[in-house]
């Protein structure tokens, strides 16, 4: 018994003797640590530093830190004039849904404006802000210099809620409205007479790049261009060189590639002027043309290139204030008949897109029809836009009084709203400037300089 009570406490000591061990190696290591706190702090910087020498690009001071974050890869110099540089005019607005828009603002996103002037006055600032039209259109007597311009145009878009289609007649030749500044040079863009004499397809679209470039320096989004008029009557001089000749498959192929170009460079091409404008000698501006045509030798002729760019995906088609009793069955304008814009155009040719007038304040419809008139009409033909009514305020209250009393249905409306705002969606929602530099550039130059003139 004993001899177990001697086991018993050896082993009871060798046991306390281990515990003690244990505990005075752990109190050691412990102190040496509390002497030393930055010994890993210490380490990690050093392994930090020595990955960043491996790095020569110096650190840009106004750029904070983000220790959280891997330091990206340095971005190589983009060169001076970028291919495809935009630099945002403002953030980017989203466009709303239909069904949270008043009757009014719906009416006003089927307005394309205009204002004389090269600024804004107090009294159409507000109307633009109480009426918030869907686009303006801008003319020589809108643009003086580069930077009054790039100003007028901030200032029309800072009154919209929904992004704007700003527009111009950028057609080349005679009808430019975006000319040479004092002080900037802007490509001038020959006829489409002369460039479709070169017979150049890819040529045609590089012009087509050159013009809506240009025109996004400034802030416009949308080119009532280009024109698909076939020239079949010789003393047709509304049109003129304003066309690509009198061959209707060479018309067809110059026109819808300048229009392609206009549209992959970011700017909305508008085709004119659909059923033709090539078969007359008179001008619309100032008398109602009629075009004799049988609807057979129209589908043959003037309207080959308008079916073709709509099997191409034209996306916006202007239709001209003719009469065409081929078409019609009478002689009301194309522009404001139900039988050529729906039964005949969207229908029978199946175009899905957007249709605007020709200006409302052309002859060829004030001579005949009043303002309401004219309004009513050219909705329930199934217009979508409307351009250059008389007045914003006045389009919009003839507008709501006849959907209001039955003259037009609602629905004509949404129709309509639906697909502006679709569009605008499309091109608007993030839609950028381009650099000033742009403006009348070498690369410009040198496609220009590639189309002959006299």
């Amino acid at each position: 018994m004993k001899k177990e009570y001697i086991i018993i406490s050896v082993i009871s000591l060798l046991v306390i003797s281990i515990f003690t061990i244990f505990f005075v190696v752990k109190t050691v290591k412990n102190a040496s640590s509390s002497q030393n706190p930055n010994i890993q702090e210490t380490a990690n910087n050093s392994s930090q530093e020595s990955e960043k020498e491996k790095n020569d690009e110096p650190e840009n001071p106004n750029q904070p830190e983000e220790p959280s974050q891997p330091e990206e890869p340095s971005q190589p110099e983009l060169p001076s004039t970028p291919e495809k540089p935009s630099t945002p005019e403002k953030p980017s607005s989203t466009i709303p849904d239909i069904s949270s828009l008043t009757l009014e603002q719906k009416i006003a996103q089927m307005l394309i404006i205009s204002q004389s002037g090269t600024t804004l006055s107090n009294e159409f600032r507000e109307e633009l802000k109480t009426y918030q039209p869907g686009g303006f259109i801008l003319f020589a007597n809108n643009l003086s210099n580069y930077n009054q311009t790039v100003t007028l145009i901030n200032d029309i878009q800072s009154t919209a809620s929904i992004p704007m289609f700003i527009s111009m007649d950028q057609e080349g030749g005679k009808v430019q409205r975006f000319k040479n500044y004092y002080d900037v040079n802007i490509t001038t863009i020959p006829s489409m007479e002369d460039l479709g004499k070169t017979g150049n397809i890819t040529l045609a679209n590089n012009v087509g790049t050159v013009i809506a470039e240009e025109l996004r320096t400034i802030g416009v989004n949308m080119d009532f261009a280009p024109v698909l008029d076939v020239i079949y009557d010789p003393n047709n001089t509304v049109i003129g060189n304003r066309s690509f000749g009198t061959d209707k498959t060479l018309v067809s192929q110059m026109g819808i590639a300048l229009g392609q170009g206009i549209q992959n460079s970011g700017v909305i091409p508008v085709y004119k002027h659909f059923p033709g404008h090539g078969s007359t000698a008179k001008d619309s501006h100032n008398t109602l043309p009629i075009i004799t045509k049988s609807k057979e030798e129209l589908l043959n002729t003037d309207l080959v290139p308008f079916i073709d760019t709509i099997n191409s995906g034209a996306e916006v088609i202007m239709v001209g204030h003719l009469s065409v009793p081929s078409l019609s069955g009478n002689n009301m304008p194309a522009s404001i008949s139900k039988t050529i814009v729906t039964d005949f155009l969207k229908n029978e040719l199946n175009y899905h897109g957007l249709v605007v007038t020709d200006g409302l304040n052309m002859k060829a419809l004030t001579n005949t029809y009043s303002e309401s008139e004219i309004l009513i009409n050219a909705i329930n033909a199934g217009v979508d836009l409307l351009l250059m009514p008389t007045s914003c305020s006045s389009a919009v209250n003839i507008i709501k009084n006849a959907v209001q009393s039955g003259a037009i249905s609602e629905s004509r409306i949404d129709e309509s709203v639906t697909k502006i705002l679709t569009l605008k969606a499309k091109y608007l929602t993030n839609y950028t400037t381009l650099p000033k530099s742009y403006l009348g550039s070498p690369e410009h130059q040198n496609i220009i300089n590639q189309i002959p003139t006299n």
